[in-house]
Formats: structure tokens, C-alpha cells, sequence
């Protein structure tokens, strides 16, 4: 396809495709002339992929520049890869596998999870649990196994779609769906709290304020 039709098919103004294409971010297409060029699906889709990243998720082009780096050239280490890309996601905590983080080590071990003080995740938790000790509402044993048993199911279910043996697409499926679909999941849990207090308290729908 050439330059207008990949702008209509992803949206995505002349002089950003322009920025994408200097910075490296997007391959160039295949040339077919000396100011001309033809474009792929790959690129309709790579520009999707920074457009989300963008503008859904919100991440900074330095950031996106990481995520690419990883799908494009991989680490040999699977699982370090898919950690190093869910590092750079809000909230963006850098990991330190030298740091100790008491509240989350004791919150996973409770729940029997693996503890890695260097994925970056732990590090959120621990904020998580001290921000929740701050404002006098500790995370309790009950709420932490309750939590622990769906979000595992969550996860049993993200992992399940997972792509198989290639990691590029992993590093991207797993960067994406953490981002998306942590929104719709927050979303959803509010909706529950309304469903439930609609029918114990017995408020009418639209009446809330």
C-alpha cells in the first residue's frame, strides 16, 4: 500500500508517521523509487501497537521505544523479557532484585506465590500494601486470600491465550492485555460494588450521586 492509504488505514498523521520512521520506530517500507515507498500490514499494525501504547495507555515514546526493542529483539530469557516490558507499565516502579520488600515477601507468602524482588510488580505491591497501611486500612488475611484466589483465576485465563512459541508476540499480547484490560477490570469491580449495594440497600438505579 503506499503512504495514504497506510495514514488511512491507522489513523495516524503524515508528520507522526514521519517522526515513527526517523526515530526507528517503524521499519521503513520497501522502496519504489527515490521518494516513494510501499507499506506492509506489518506496519498498519506496528502503528496500532505505539498508537495504543500512546494514547490508551499513556506511555511516554522512550518507554514504547523499550516495549519495541523487546518484541522486535527479545532476550533468550522468556520470562525476563515479558518482566522487563510489564516494568515499564504504570505504575512504573523499577525493580531491585537486591531490595527486600517485607509486606509484599510476607502478602505472597501467605498466599503461596513466588516471591522475585527484581520483577517489578513486587515492588508495586509492597507500595500498594504500605499506601493501604497509611490511610489505616491494612490489607487482612481474609481480603488477601479472596483477592489472591480470583485474581489467579484472572491470570489462569490471560496466560491460557497466551501465543505460543513466539516471544515477540507474547512480549506484545502481554504488554497490551496488562494495559487494556486492567481499566476494564477496575471498571468492573466498581460495577460490582454497585450491583451489590443496589441490592442491599436497595437504592434505585440512576439515583446515585
Amino acid at each position: 500500500m503506499k503512504m495514504s492509504e497506510l495514514l488511512q488505514r491507522s489513523g495516524v498523521p503524515l508528520a507522526t508517521v514521519k517522526y515513527y520512521l526517523r526515530e526507528r520506530l517503524l521499519a521503513p517500507g520497501e522502496s519504489t523509487g527515490a521518494t516513494t515507498a510501499i507499506y506492509g500490514e506489518d506496519h498498519v499494525r506496528r502503528l496500532a501497537l505505539i498508537r495504543a501504547l500512546t494514547e490508551v495507555v499513556g506511555l511516554p515514546l522512550a518507554s514504547v521505544r523499550t516495549i519495541l526493542g523487546l518484541i522486535d529483539d527479545p532476550e533468550p530469557d522468556r520470562f525476563r523479557t515479558l518482566g522487563r516490558a510489564i516494568e515499564v507499565l504504570p505504575p512504573a516502579v523499577e525493580a531491585d532484585p537486591g531490595a527486600d520488600y517485607p509486606r509484599a515477601r510476607a502478602a505472597l507468602a501467605e498466599i503461596g506465590q513466588l516471591y522475585d524482588p527484581g520483577y517489578a510488580a513486587v515492588a508495586q505491591l509492597e507500595r500498594g500494601l504500605a499506601a493501604a497501611e497509611a490511610v489505616g486500612m491494612p490489607m487482612g488475611t481474609e481480603r488477601l486470600h479472596g483477592y489472591a484466589r480470583h485474581v489467579m483465576a484472572i491470570a489462569e485465563i490471560d496466560l491460557a491465550q497466551l501465543p505460543g512459541d513466539d516471544t515477540s508476540r507474547a512480549v506484545e499480547y502481554s504488554v497490551l492485555g496488562t494495559a487494556v484490560y486492567e481499566p476494564i477490570l477496575a471498571a468492573m469491580r466498581r460495577l460490582a460494588h454497585q450491583d451489590l449495594a443496589h441490592r442491599m440497600l436497595g437504592t434505585a438505579a440512576g439515583e446515585q450521586h
